[in-house]
């Protein structure tokens, strides 16, 4: 089973994920950030990935640090399950609608990491959380996972919605991307001889 635990503790943060890439979506998440952690129970249902997390930060200052840090662990969480990457199928994309708001998504796990965020919010805030840090956790999780992912909300106007859309579109992504692709067996989806670097 390709799989991986990480633990990382700063004087900000301590964050603990496991995670299981070929799971059923099951969720196990406490980050201290109540619609950060809606927003991360959607990425693992949606993905089928298992994940749990764990998160103590100084969110008394506010939730930049933990948002961020999750992101990280996430993301080296999910390097670290894929290994060599042979026989994912690399590329995938997913245009995902939820009522007014319609989010596209396309990613390369190519151990290449970077980051377009096309997402314009209305409002800063949905409840306490500042609408400016899914740019900040997708960065993380994608520089830290190695892969390159796009991310453009189409339209939408609610901020809910629109934020929804984005991490569903991700994980729906994320899942298609990282399936073993049978007609690959071993093999690493490059001409390179590997992916990354």
């Amino acid at each position: 089973m390709r799989k991986s635990s990480i633990t990382r503790n700063t004087k900000e943060t301590r964050i603990s994920a496991e995670i299981m890439l070929d799971g059923s979506g099951n969720y196990d998440i406490q980050t201290g950030v109540g619609f950060f952690d809606h927003m991360l129970e959607q990425l693992a249902r949606h993905s089928l990935i298992d994940m749990k997390v764990r998160a103590e930060g100084d969110t008394h200052i506010d939730f930049h640090h933990t948002v961020e840090d999750v992101g990280i662990a996430l993301g080296q969480a999910v390097r670290e399950a894929l290994g060599d990457m042979a026989g994912i199928t690399r590329y995938a994309d997913t245009h995902l609608a939820m009522d007014e708001a319609l989010t596209r998504c396309a990613l390369d796990v190519s151990g290449r990491p970077f980051l377009v965020w096309d997402v314009t919010f209305e409002r800063d805030k949905i409840g306490e959380f500042d609408t400016e840090l899914f740019e900040e956790f997708f960065r993380a999780f994608a520089m830290n996972a190695g892969i390159t992912l796009h991310i453009a909300n189409l339209y939408g106007t609610n901020s809910h919605h629109i934020a929804e859309t984005c991490f569903k579109a991700v994980a729906r992504t994320l899942r298609k991307a990282t399936e073993i692709d049978p007609r690959q067996a071993d093999r690493i989806p490059t001409t390179k001889g590997q992916l990354g670097g």
